[in-house]
């Protein structure tokens, strides 16, 4: 809210600086106001069109000021050659030498993530350095294939990772029951890995919701607030975004448009956790979550063994594997 009170004194200042010293030979005090004014107003629309981003880099706006002071003062130093007037020299050299760098102030604020390290870079490669910004899901980090997808080169840009979901990943591996803490442990290793991938920005957000108590409504507000896209493979969550006109990349919907990972007659090494719905069925996990239903597996619960695919049951909601034990 207070960047708004900045805009307002902005926009006061230049209308009083257009009063006091009209811009043009024989503009009256009224107008030039209004071109002060008028100016002002233009270069906070300006700001307003640049999508607004959480203040997480305070050195960016600082290189948005100096950067706009430089060309502040390039600038004016030419019209300083041409000055028709003294009112017109110094309406000018306040409008270059104040109004610009304020802008890049604003831009600095409101947009951190064009000065970030990965940004810069990619700006001198050729590349634009306003990136686009992934909210991720807890499940999409459990799932681990995020790693692959970012290394394949479809994702790029920033990851940001909200407080809550950190949280929400802890929480499940501090849990007692044995499947959901390899499943939050797996997710803590693959953020780590990640943040150590050079070829994308990884950002925490410390920000909340306040009023909110289900992650995936604050995920998705969060995303409304700050033009985010949200990568999810929860078909719920999904479904819920897109209502309400937020982006989404799932990632069973891209897994399901391409080949299943594992075929009929393929052999896997898994671990049986736990026994299946079905009569003398036990359960595996691959690293991914992926659930394997091994027949005829109920009494090996706790053993590791080597199983046959028999199937492979793919949906957008995600991947079945059954099998059966080689031995």
């Amino acid at each position: 809210m207070i960047i708004y009170l900045y805009k307002l004194i902005f926009i006061a200042i230049f209308a009083i600086i257009g009063y006091t010293y009209p811009p043009f030979r024989g503009t009256p005090p009224a107008m030039g106001a209004a071109y002060g004014a008028a100016f002002a107003a233009a270069l906070s629309l300006l700001v307003y069109k640049i999508r607004q981003a959480e203040l997480k880099h305070i050195w960016s706006a600082s290189l948005g000021l100096l950067g706009g002071i430089l060309v502040g003062w390039i600038t004016f130093q030419l019209f300083n050659l041409i000055a028709m007037s003294f009112s017109a020299y110094v309406f000018f050299k306040a409008l270059f030498l104040f109004g610009i760098p304020a802008t890049g102030l604003f831009i600095g604020i409101s947009k951190p993530n064009m000065f970030a390290p990965l940004n810069i870079r990619e700006f001198f490669r050729g590349s634009s350095a306003f990136t686009q910004s992934y909210l991720v899901d807890t499940s999409a980090i459990i799932d681990g294939r995020i790693v692959a997808i970012v290394n394949s080169g479809f994702i790029e840009g920033e990851l940001v990772i909200s407080q809550f979901v950190l949280a929400e990943l802890q929480f499940i591996a501090d849990s007692q029951d044995a499947t959901k803490k390899v499943r939050g442990k797996r997710g803590l290793d693959v953020l780590e890995q990640l943040q150590q991938n050079k070829e994308i920005s990884v950002t925490i957000l410390n920000k909340n919701v306040p009023g909110v108590k289900e992650v995936d409504q604050k995920l998705v507000l969060l995303a409304q607030e700050h033009k985010f896209k949200i990568i999810t493979n929860d078909v719920n969550l999904s479904k819920i975004a897109k209502l309400q006109d937020v982006k989404v990349l799932n990632v069973n919907e891209l897994a399901f448009a391409l080949k299943p990972i594992v075929y009929p007659g393929e052999k896997l090494q898994v671990h049986i956790a736990k026994e299946g719905k079905e009569k003398r069925q036990g359960l595996a996990y691959l690293e991914d979550g992926t659930m394997v239903v091994v027949d005829e597996a109920k009494g090996d619960i706790g053993r590791d063994m080597e199983v046959e695919v028999t199937s492979v049951l793919q949906s957008t909601s995600g991947k079945i594997i059954f099998g059966k034990k080689t031995s």
